[in-house]
């Protein structure tokens, strides 16, 4: 009965954390891209900005990508069923 309280104390402590996480960074000033053309404004930009930019866009990488994998997965799961009929 503890361990089961203390699992659930748990989820909901992870939880509120990564929403505070996610509130942090949907606050971010400007969503800009860089690239070859502009790789002059990414010079100019202080280490900590650099560092905060990548971040963001590693961020935005990983929750594209499970996105992305769940929809796999889901259409993978209907084309079995369809398989299997």
């Amino acid at each position: 009965m503890i361990i089961l309280l203390l699992i659930l104390i748990f989820f909901f402590l992870r939880k509120f954390s990564r929403l505070k996480i996610k509130k942090q960074f949907s606050k971010a000033k400007k969503i800009i891209i860089f690239d070859k053309n502009n790789l002059n404004n990414w010079m100019n930009l202080t280490k900590k900005e650099r560092y905060n930019f990548s971040k963001q866009e590693s961020i935005n990488y990983l929750t594209k990508r499970k996105i992305l994998l769940e929809e796999i997965r889901k259409e993978y799961k209907k084309i079995s069923k369809r398989k299997s009929i």
